[in-house]
């Protein structure tokens, strides 16, 4: 799937797996953080994983973004061993994160927190970035670029562009960091608990959001979050782990009635 300079539009068909991990295991002295997870994501779909406290979800990202070590297995992405890439590189390789708590900067505005998440992606040198020389402009311009006529407003954010983040609602903060996290044109964007703090209406709008990232864009959506009625109606495919395994796996209403997912998520006796 090539990437382009701005949002490249989808057919909404289904794709082939764009990230798939095989039997990962990753363990902090005796305790099992994850025994044996294996699962895929599909390309162009929104894939969440839910569980309990202490399931798993945190350190299963943390292994995709390259924070941990995995003690054994293998994480395909696009084709590539994504465990033989140091975390600082797989910026470049299309994969994107957003993090439970808000990080931006509140004395800069809208558009210049969401244009930092695009650095990493700069081909220009310290030097040319510095001194703003050519290329660093061309690059800066091609950016700002992107962020007006595809991410403002594929997030309904054109109307604070110029606005200093200072005091804007939270729902808006947190859909300027899920623009900071597009802006620098991921393959794979995964989603740290993006409900996380919301009222239901703010719940609501953030599920579409990020349906409508994924179905008017290249973008694969990963997920983890507690909330279930946000993830069952927005999802195409949920992974349920439980003490650090998958116990389940498959469409919203096959989990949601998965006996085994009954007993250690929703309460079942």
């Amino acid at each position: 799937m090539a990437r382009s300079a701005t949002l490249a539009r989808a057919d909404g068909s289904p794709g082939r797996d764009l990230l798939t991990l095989s039997g990962v295991s990753v363990a902090f002295g005796g305790i099992k953080a994850l025994t044996a997870v294996s699962l895929a994501v599909a390309e162009n779909r929104v894939t969440a994983v839910i569980g309990p406290n202490g399931a798993g979800k945190t350190s299963l990202f943390n292994v995709i973004s390259g924070f941990y070590p995995a003690d054994e297995g293998s994480v395909t992405f696009a084709g590539q061993d994504l465990l033989r890439c140091p975390a600082h590189r797989r910026s470049a390789l299309g994969i994107s994160r957003t993090f439970q708590n808000i990080a931006l900067f509140p004395g800069m505005t809208v558009e210049e927190n969401i244009k930092l998440g695009a650095h990493s992606q700069m081909r220009t040198g310290l030097f040319a970035a510095a001194l703003y020389l050519g290329p660093a402009r061309r690059e800066e311009k091609a950016i700002t670029q992107r962020i007006d006529q595809d991410i403002l407003s594929l997030l309904d954010l054109r109307e604070y562009r110029d606005r200093s983040v200072s005091g804007l609602p939270y729902g808006v903060q947190k859909r300027i960091e899920l623009a900071r996290a597009l802006v620098s044109g991921p393959k794979l964007l995964m989603l740290d608990e993006p409900f996380a703090g919301m009222p239901a209406p703010e719940k609501a709008k953030m599920a579409s959001y990020i349906r409508r990232i994924v179905g008017e864009t290249d973008v694969t959506a990963l997920l983890i979050d507690h909330d279930m009625e946000s993830i069952m109606s927005m999802s195409d495919h949920i992974v349920v782990l439980n003490f650090g395994r998958v116990i389940a796996a498959g469409r919203p209403a096959e989990v949601q009635n998965d006996p085994a997912v009954v007993e250690a998520y929703l309460g079942g006796e």
